[in-house]
């Protein structure tokens, strides 16, 4: 195919899946509550958002978990609000949510720009740094547990925090991550616990790895970039199994700092458990796992016992 030809088909994907974000963007709105508001930091020179989400049940004289989420390529924090469906576990178990924006049109994350350019990713360390620093001003946040975890270039963020800010992020979290931050990069001042989910028919971050129908990236094979995470946090020999469900079947490096991979069978570029991201442009979303909930389960076993 032209490669005039591919850029066409790729912005009339993108101006596709923007319109389709307009409408779970509307949809998503109803979720938003007086305890939910966009508040503006500058980090680095520049001005940047987020949304937050304060439970009814919150305390301030009790420190409170903070759980980062962080949205994907081409969407936003109400749209990750809306996949992942944080807010619901958060009324439940009375921990506060952030939801980052990125920067750019359409919005993104800078996880593998060279060193000192516009794009470095140390510009989006700075802004989570910041981040945390100005939350922990206005709540009384557990430093000892402080969350982060995205879908797709917010799962490559999220990976980046575990190697750039692992002083402060206590585990991560990532569903159809695009990992494309240089193992070379990642050079942290501890191994960080991390639990990863990854469909094996994602038509946009190849779970075998290589460029995609949307991007002529190098991704890499989801399994061996897992394997190599396990290997970084000391972990050696065979993972245990966990029990499967459906089209979900997961594994577990133990004896290190933990690793968990679920593999979702004909599973797509999406949240499993939450709300649907459309078909046509993602795949399949599966329900035969919550990774939100699983997620918060595998934080609640791994603070920062450092700080």
């Amino acid at each position: 195919m032209k490669t005039w030809i591919k850029w066409m088909f790729r912005i009339l994907l993108a101006l596709l899946g923007l319109a389709a974000g307009l409408i779970l963007l509307t949809a998503s709105l109803y979720l938003l509550s007086d305890r939910t508001n966009g508040s503006l930091v500058t980090s680095a020179g520049e001005k940047r958002s987020y949304l937050l989400y304060v439970p009814e049940t919150y305390n301030a004289s009790k420190p409170t978990p903070l759980v980062i989420t962080i949205h994907g390529f081409m969407q936003w924090p109400a749209n990750q609000m809306h996949v992942s469906r944080w807010n619901e576990l958060a009324d439940e178990y009375g921990f506060i949510v952030v939801y980052p924006s990125g920067t750019g049109f359409p919005k993104r994350w800078r996880t593998n720009g060279a060193t000192g350019s516009n794009t470095d990713p140390s510009l989006e360390i700075a802004f989570f740094s910041d981040l945390i620093t100005q939350l922990e001003r206005e709540y009384n946040i557990d430093p000892t547990r402080i969350y982060a975890n995205g879908l797709s270039n917010g799962g490559g963020m999220s990976f980046a925090l575990s190697c750039m800010l692992s002083d402060q992020i206590a585990a991560i979290g990532s569903v159809a991550g695009a990992y494309l931050l240089p193992w070379e990069r990642c050079q942290p001042s501890r191994p960080v616990p991390a639990i990863i989910f990854h469909g094996t028919a994602d038509p946009v971050v190849p779970y075998e790895g290589g460029p995609s129908r949307d991007f002529d990236i190098p991704f890499p094979a989801i399994p061996e970039w897992v394997a190599a995470l396990a290997k970084r946090n000391g972990c050696q020999g065979t993972p245990i199994d966990l029990p499967a469900n459906g089209s979900v079947n997961g594994v577990k490096y133990t004896g290190c700092t933990e690793v968990v991979f679920y593999t979702i069978a004909g599973g797509g570029h999406s949240w499993p458990g939450g709300n649907p991201l459309p078909k046509w442009i993602v795949g399949i979303t599966s329900h035969d796992i919550d990774a939100t909930r699983t997620m918060w389960e595998f934080f609640q076993q791994h603070p920062l016992l450092e700080k």
